[in-house]
């Protein structure tokens, strides 16, 4: 029965703790990938969308002010004037500059090449010159203006964002390319605002994956095909115009990465996000939901041990005590009998077996009702076990009949307290109702021969109990 408890027990801690951890770690997983993937489809675009829609706001100004520059009919008519007197340039531009607060404004002459400027003539764009290739290629766009960073002319240690936007005379001719310059310094503030917002890395590459701008804290420029990790899909983000990827690091950082084309620089935008912010709170909840199953099984396991004692016990009482009036139950007997007589042997000692039958107890059933009788059952079970000894035990045999087992105790003993027994009941009142009722009790006696079996002992005193009742009952009569 221990055993069966134990591997009762074991067995249920075993799918307790399974069911709680599979349960944890399903939830753990199906969250951690979740989040991952809201991470990676949803959040890094959103930063990168919102990134976007500043840079264009910020660039919506000097375009304005390019356009307006561009259709200005004193421009048209200076240019087609043949460029006379060059100061007049430089003034108006020096206008748009202070009036817009642009960091430069300038003018390139299709005609005479000259570079205007607020200083005046700078120079003249060679197409042999590198520096001046954006001149010759924003004559080529099919659209009215190009954006693109590049270092300022009139300072090549500033690197700016500029707006090149066509001037066109009635006839669609080209006349040149004027515009205004933007710093970076107002994408860098907002990639600082970004980065200090989100905690996530904010920079542009261009269409060869060199770094071209970033915020604080980042590395020298470099190429995305020498990041660790990423070799093998640059060429996936510099290909699409809107990537989404992530990749491990060697140093066991995981990297997720969203990257889109800002086609008036001609740049990705990258925004990174380094390991995922949520997964510490998710392995957080993992181990509390571990720690919280193991108390829950420890609270269920302690409950089902001792709901599994109490029933074992309330078993082991059913089994062995009779419900009615608490002796010995019939199934136990032999057992209680084999003890009892093992003890007398070695003490050389006698045992002695009573039987007890209640004398006309169907008339009490039949008069008072059954409740009554039990009423009766329950005293006289009450009296005998008054009469013995603790080392006694009393068995209900059936119905209204009983066994008394008397260890150390010889014929003539067990006499005397079988007729202590009868007489205690006899003078035993009973009161059903307004009825004052006594009853009577007859019993048989007689001591175990050597070796001899319960049946035969049984067999023998019920043999002594019979001439009781077949001399008139209420007497004890012993059978040796």
């Amino acid at each position: 029965m221990v055993q069966r408890k134990l591997f009762f027990v074991s067995a249920l801690c075993l799918l307790l703790l399974a069911g709680f951890l599979a349960t944890s770690l399903v939830s753990y997983f199906v969250a951690k990938d979740s989040v991952a993937t809201q991470l990676q489809e949803q959040m890094l675009p959103l930063t990168s969308d919102n990134i976007y829609s500043e840079i264009q706001r910020d660039l919506l100004q000097p375009l304005l002010i390019s356009s307006l520059m561009a259709h200005d009919t004193f421009v048209i008519r200076w240019v087609s004037e043949g460029e006379q007197n060059p100061q007049k340039i430089a003034e108006y531009l020096e206008r748009i500059q202070q009036k817009y607060n642009t960091i430069t404004a300038f003018f390139v002459s299709e005609a005479t090449r000259n570079y205007y400027h607020p200083r005046g003539v700078l120079r003249q764009v060679d197409a042999a010159n590198p520096d001046d290739a954006w001149y010759f290629r924003s004559r080529k766009i099919p659209a009215e203006y190009e954006v693109n960073v590049d270092y300022d002319t009139a300072d090549r240690s500033r690197l700016s964002i500029f707006v090149n936007y066509r001037v066109l005379n009635e006839q669609g001719e080209l006349l040149g390319v004027t515009g205004v310059g933007l710093s970076v310094a107002s994408v860098m503030e907002l990639i600082e605002n970004y980065q200090e917002r989100y905690g996530r890395k904010v920079y542009f590459v261009d269409r060869e994956g060199e770094v071209t701008l970033h915020g604080s804290g980042f590395n020298d420029a470099m190429r995305l095909k020498n990041k660790a990790g990423l070799d093998r899909l640059f060429v996936r983000i510099l290909t699409s115009p809107s990537a989404s990827v992530s990749y491990n690091t060697d140093d066991g950082n995981k990297i997720y990465l969203n990257s889109r084309l800002v086609p008036e620089f001609d740049w990705y935008l990258i925004v990174e996000q380094v390991n995922d912010p949520a997964a510490q709170r998710i392995e957080r909840a993992l181990v509390i939901n571990v720690l919280v199953s193991l108390v829950i099984t420890v609270i269920v396991l302690l409950t089902a041990y001792f709901t599994l004692r109490g029933y074992q016990r309330r078993l082991e009482q059913m089994a062995t005590q009779d419900k009615l009036t608490g002796a010995a139950s019939r199934q136990v007997f032999d057992i209680i009998f084999s003890r009892a007589v093992k003890s007398a042997r070695r003490r050389q000692t006698s045992v002695a077996l009573a039987s007890l039958d209640l004398d006309h107890f169907k008339n009490i059933n039949d008069t008072y009702g059954h409740q009554s009788g039990d009423e009766v059952i329950r005293t006289v079970s009450a009296i005998v076990l008054a009469c013995v000894r603790d080392t006694d035990t009393l068995c209900r045999w059936g119905g209204e009949e009983f066994l008394l087992l008397l260890e150390d105790c010889d014929l003539e003993r067990a006499a005397r307290v079988a007729e202590a027994i009868r007489a205690a009941v006899e003078a035993h009142e009973f009161r059903f109702g307004r009825d004052l009722v006594r009853t009577s009790v007859s019993l048989g006696v007689t001591v175990q021969h050597p070796e001899e079996s319960l049946n035969t002992l049984v067999d023998r005193v019920d043999r002594a109990l019979y001439s009781a009742k077949r001399d008139g009952r209420n007497r004890v009569c012993t059978l040796l």
